[in-house]
This record gives C-alpha cells, sequence and structure tokens, in this order.
C-alpha cells in the first residue's frame, strides 16, 4: 500500500512543480551576516535543562523578530517547566484558501562538559571548513535557518498565500513537556494542516562533493521509552561479601539485555526505504538493504543491517542500557544498584510488550521497573504531494533531481508529538552532512560551513514553494 501510496504521490508532485527556484549558497548571500549572528549568539547560550538559558534564548529570538517588522500581537514567549517555547505566526494573504502550515524545531540542546571537548562547547568556533560547538546541528541549524528565512522573506516584502507558524521548543531534548503545551494548551496559535520538521531530514554527502543517494524525509517515528530497572539487598560489610549482590545481579540483568535481539520488524515505508537506498549504495550495505526489502527474513540481510549502528534501529525495536549506578560507599555491599534501559520501540508494538520482553530477558523477579518517560506511540504521516513537490524544488538547489525517500527516524523528535495530536509532520531540514560528522548529542559537535549557508537556502526556496 506504502509503496504505491509513495509512486503515486510523487508522480502527482513532479506534475503540479512549477519552475525551480534558484538561490546561492554563501557567505555573502542575503541575510548571511544576520544568519551567522544569530546562529553564533545562539550556540553561545547555555541553552541546556541544567544551564537553563532557554528562556533567554526564545526572548532574543523573539526581538529579532519584532525588529523584523513582526507584530508584537503575532509573537509569543512562554515559559512552560522551567523552559519556554517561541511561537510567531507570518501572515499570508489567505489566496490560497489553505489552513496554516507550522515549521518546528527546537532551541534546548544536550548538555556538553567543556573539559571533555576540544573546543569549548559554547563558543561558536570555524575552523578547518566547519562550525564547532554544541547545537551546531541538532538543532541550532534549523532554528536559525528558519528564524533567519522569515526576517528576510518578511525585508523582501513577500506575503505568503497562506500563515506560517513557527513552533520552538524548549525540551526536545528532554521531557517534551514544552512540545506537548505547543500542540495543546497553545493549540489555537499552532493549529494547521500539518508540520515541517527543521530537525529531521537530510542527505549524506561525499568527501568529493558528488551527488549524494538520496535525500531523506523523515515520515515516521519509533516510539522513546525508558525504564529504570533496580535491583535491592540488605547490604552489609564488605569484608562480609554474600552471594545475593545488588551490583553482581544488575549486572547479569544487564548482560541479558545486551545479548537479546528483538524480533524483525518492517513496513512499507522501512522497505521503501531501504530498496530506494539500497540501489545507490555499494558493497554489502547496499546488497543487504535490497535483498531485505525484497524479502525481510534475509538472515544475511538483517545481520548485516544490524552490524552497522545507522541501520540497526531500521529494522526493529532497540534497547540499550544509557545509564548506571550503584551503591553508597567503597567498604560496604550494595544495598541498591539501578540502570537506566532506553529503548526505541518499532511502530505497531506497544510498551507494555517490551516491558514485559526485558522481565523475560533478565529472568530475576527481584529487579523492579520503573517508566522514567512519558511515552508517545504514533502512526506515520501520510505522504503528500505538495510537501514532496516544495521539497524537491529545494532539494534541488543543492542537487538537482536527487531522490526524495522517506524514512522512519530511530531517534526523536517534537514531530512525533504533532502526530500525535493529529497534525502530520515532516522532517525537512536541508542537513547536508558527512557520513563522519554525525555527532549530535556526543563530543565536538560540528557541521561544515558550507552547510550552514546550504540550508539557508534550502529554507528560503522551500518556503517559497509550500506557500508561495
Amino acid at each position: 500500500m506504502f509503496k504505491k501510496l509513495f509512486a503515486a504521490t510523487t508522480l502527482s508532485a513532479l506534475m503540479i512543480a512549477p519552475q525551480a527556484l534558484g538561490e546561492d549558497a554563501h557567505a555573502g548571500m542575503p541575510f548571511g551576516a544576520k544568519a551567522l549572528e544569530i546562529y553564533k549568539t545562539a550556540v553561545e547560550m547555555k541553552s541546556t535543562k541544567n544551564h537553563g538559558e532557554t528562556p533567554k534564548l526564545a526572548r532574543y529570538l523573539a526581538a529579532e523578530f519584532e525588529k523584523g517588522g513582526f507584530p508584537a500581537s503575532d509573537i509569543h514567549v512562554a515559559e512552560v517547566a522551567g523552559t519556554a517555547v517561541l511561537i510567531v505566526r507570518y501572515r499570508g494573504d489567505g489566496l490560497s484558501g489553505k489552513r496554516p502550515i507550522s515549521i518546528s524545531a527546537h532551541m534546548d540542546v544536550v548538555e556538553a562538559k567543556a573539559e571533555d571537548w576540544v573546543r569549548d562547547p559554547f563558543t561558536l568556533i570555524q575552523e578547518d571548513g566547519y562550525f564547532f560547538g554544541r547545537g551546531t546541528a541538532d538543532d541550532k541549524l534549523g532554528m536559525t535557518s528558519v528564524t533567519v528565512n522569515f526576517l528576510r522573506l518578511k525585508a523582501e516584502g513577500w506575503v505568503p498565500n497562506r500563515d506560517l507558524i513557527i513552533a520552538f521548543s524548549g525540551d526536545e531534548e528532554t521531557g517534551m513537556r514544552s512540545t506537548r503545551t505547543l500542540v495543546n494548551e497553545f493549540r489555537e496559535l499552532t493549529d494547521s494542516e500539518f508540520v515541517l520538521n527543521a530537525d529531521a531530514g537530510g542527505a549524506t554527502v561525499t568527501l568529493d562533493g558528488s551527488t549524494p543517494a538520496s535525500f531523506r524525509m523523515q515520515a515516521a517515528e519509533k516510539t522513546y521509552a525508558s525504564w529504570e530497572i533496580t535491583v535491592t539487598n540488605p547490604g552489609g560489610h564488605s569484608s562480609r561479601p554474600r552471594d545475593d549482590n545488588a551490583i553482581y545481579e544488575l549486572a547479569e540483568a544487564l548482560i541479558n539485555i545486551r545479548n537479546h535481539k528483538f524480533p524483525v520488524r518492517y513496513n512499507d515505508l522501512t522497505r521503501t526505504f531501504f530498496r530506494g537506498t539500497g540501489a545507490k549504495t555499494s558493497g554489502d550495505l547496499g546488497k543487504a538493504m535490497a535483498r531485505f526489502a525484497a524479502d525481510p527474513t534475509d538472515e544475511w540481510a538483517v545481520k548485516t543491517l544490524r552490524a552497522d549502528p545507522s541501520f540497526v534501529g531500521t529494522t526493529g525495536t532497540t534497547c540499550v542500557a544509557t545509564q548506571l549506578r550503584g551503591g553508597h560507599a567503597q567498604n560496604a555491599l550494595p544495598q541498591s544498584a539501578a540502570a537506566t534501559i532506553n529503548c526505541r520501540i518499532f511502530p505497531g508494538i506497544g510498551l507494555a510488550e517490551i516491558k514485559t520482553t526485558l522481565e523475560r530477558v533478565i529472568g530475576n523477579k527481584d529487579v523492579t521497573f520503573k517508566s522514567v518517560y512519558d511515552s508517545t506511540a504514533t502512526d506515520p504521516s501520510p505522504l503528500r504531494a505538495d510537501v514532496l513537490a516544495a521539497l524537491q524544488k529545494a532539494v534541488d538547489n543543492k542537487f538537482p533531481d536527487l531522490e526524495i525517500i522517506p524514512f522512519m527516524s530511530s531517534g526523536g523528535t517534537d514531530g512525533k508529538h504533532f502526530r500525535a495530536a493529529g497534525i502530520p509532520s515532516y522532517g525537512v531540514n536541508g542537513g547536508y552532512h558527512r557520513a563522519n560528522d554525525v555527532n549530535a548529542h556526543g563530543l565536538n559537535e560540528r557541521i561544515l560551513v558550507q552547510t550552514f549557508y546550504d540550508n539557508l537556502a534550502h529554507w528560503y526556496v522551500l518556503l517559497k514553494a509550500i506557500a508561495g
């Protein structure tokens, strides 16, 4: 069903697509200097959960919008759960007769310890053709691009044929409570026909700059879930060891989880993704993709794909230990030991099923489970001819005729909460990264300087195409 829908939608998109909108991408492009100013300011604000500067960033951006000619009545900053949201409405002339389009991104970033980085994570540094700093990719790249293009288009006097709504969240990297607020409590401000997500999408570029295999548009996400598993024990003096040690029992539970392989799962979207990507991927990996698309029970294909961290999540549910704590003194037997297990659950699989599986795999009834995240499960967004057509024009600006392939994201974004609220979401950011540069959340986060300007041009073309 998905394959037929994708083929028909793509054909329709190509039939309605008007002439390409060309836009140069370089430091001297219109609003290029302003973009770098905003980007630098944003990266150097510590908008992490612990540092708490996300509301400061939201107010800074709001002031830029007001200076750029947006009425104060169309700019809304609200503090939510220790962070903030930003909503900005770009009013159209209504000639299309269509509902608004929301554009989402997030202002917060993952924590970064300066002592672990080669460079200060909260100083934007340009070096060797890269911008370094926490959030340079995730997601101050998308946030800046959308912001600057609203300012540029307003300055150029452009009027969209429908309202465009910025909906920036403030805790995408943690609890996503601000996103829920955007689509629920502030629904009258953010209600829209669909969402363009600036926190997903893009293509992997080669070292020589040749055309990538494809552009990936996020159309679905796995369910994010975390449990804290705990073992307790009476403890005692370390000079009197006992067999039922809480740390050892927890270690055994974790090893059992590590060794467990969840069943292979697939849907029309993931098979379409592997079919299209496999045709343009060399070596065994490309062969495995093609064979999996043809037959998801192919053992060699499954083994090959699951050996690659980039694609293991597309073949089913994954669960992994991410945090660990235990004991209370070096000369005492541990009274408790706990670990966080983070799961990315394939669409259509319930949380209860995964929890039951983990309990069975651990095989120790004394290990207790506590949910530490309010999970949200969503179905894939339906493909739309208008979104594909507009996105193709933006992609063509960098790589003419590059194929767009929908994919399911193994990570989580704000898009899932829009989907859960009945608003389809599409990850369409122009993130052109080299394979070895994808280190969002990790040390020494960076993006190519050219990617920064490419993404500015990408959103300029995209916004004019989708609402022009």
